[in-house]
């Protein structure tokens, strides 16, 4: 197995349009994981702008590039994927049949250990016992919206009659609907942003718009636009005035949700959900197969789902020390948080919890 390691700004035209082409044929060819926005050069170029340690693996066979890793290594060759935390689909974007010697490219990598919290399927060479599945939710419209939401109406009657009824409310008493499937005002982004980190304050979770680097690579990736990649901004108006708002990543066939919001002063005519409808519309009409909600057990997602891939959290090592001083490390927290989402009896009043905390914190 041949292997190059460049920084991301570093690989020629001829690997990026390699890379980009691998993708592109994903779908076609059995592998649909592989065409996520997140495992594209484009969202591996924006995080290293923003992150130290940000490397890609090409790998090599019979003469040209056959595989892409993204990783992130620190200083004691400590590596995570690339994004990790935020980024909603992780691996290896390879040739249809492919194989790969996890150890052996760790050690061309300079890594004892490789991290990953959302793993695509198909990634076999890195399976380990320590991976554990999780279910990640999508929405699937390439048989077009209208095909999409008769399913819904036979898998959730109440749920689609209560929604189309809010919309209409929504646009009754706030105002004419107007939806922007692509929204090209940075402010409407920064909006955006300032909801997000009021939600996350208000439900006791950790800000991620408190990290300067996450502002920065949401403000670059809405700015990149490629033939097979952009940054999406979709906003719901009411009356003129924005009411909820979607920001994610988008390929040619998978759109991948990302950081969805809305102006809790709305809340009772669930824009957050007429929102999400009115994407899946467009996703249709522009022909991509699927929306990818992202992994996480909400309500909403349930509701709107057709069907759920798999991604898994966990790392691959080789023998080393300081591989087994970070799963020593990582392990015993991974392990309760698992515990704790998996287990409905204790998640439930850990999120009352965090709930409570939030309102402490915003002074309520």
């Amino acid at each position: 197995m041949d292997v190059a390691v460049h920084r991301p700004g570093e690989l020629s035209g001829a690997d990026r349009s390699a890379w980009t082409a691998l993708q592109s044929r994903a779908s076609l060819l059995g592998a649909p994981q592989l065409a996520n926005p997140f495992l594209s050069p484009e969202f591996a170029l924006a995080v290293g702008h923003c992150r130290g340690g940000v490397r890609v693996a090409v790998l090599h066979e019979d003469g040209g590039p056959a595989a892409f890793l993204p990783f992130q290594r620190s200083t004691l060759g400590i590596g995570r994927a690339v994004g990790l935390g935020v980024s909603d689909a992780q691996g290896l974007v390879h040739r249809p049949g492919f194989r790969w010697d996890a150890r052996e490219l760790l050690r061309a990598c300079g890594l004892s250990v490789l991290e990953f919290d959302h793993l695509v399927a198909g990634q076999g060479p890195f399976a380990a016992a320590s991976f554990r599945g999780h279910a990640s939710p999508v929405i699937d419209v390439d048989q077009g919206f209208e095909t999409y939401l008769t399913g819904l109406r036979a898998r959730s009657p109440k749920f689609t009659r209560t929604t189309l009824a809010k919309e209409r409310k929504l646009g009754r008493d706030i105002g004419p609907l107007r939806y922007v499937h692509d929204e090209r005002d940075p402010a409407a982004l920064r909006t955006l942003m300032r909801w997000k980190s009021a939600q996350y304050r208000r439900t006791g979770r950790g800000d991620r718009f408190a990290h300067p680097w996450i502002v920065r690579l949401v403000e670059q990736l809405f700015h990149t636009r490629t033939a097979s990649f952009a940054g999406l901004l979709s906003v719901l108006y009411a009356g003129g005035r924005p009411v909820a708002a979607h920001f994610g990543l988008r390929s040619p066939s998978v759109l991948a949700c990302w950081f969805p919001a809305y102006d809790p002063r709305f809340a009772k005519f669930s824009p957050g959900l007429v929102l999400h409808l009115r994407m899946a519309r467009a996703a249709a009409e522009e022909s991509l197969g699927y929306l990818d909600l992202g992994r996480g057990a909400k309500d909403y997602k349930d509701s709107l789902k057709t069907r759920e891939l798999t991604v898994s959290e966990g790392w691959v090592m080789r023998p080393h020390p300081v591989a087994l001083g970070h799963r020593a490390r990582r392990a015993p927290v991974r392990a309760l948080r698992n515990t704790v989402l998996a287990r409905p009896e204790l998640f439930a009043p850990a999120d009352r919890l965090l709930k409570r905390m939030g309102r402490i914190r915003a002074g309520r």
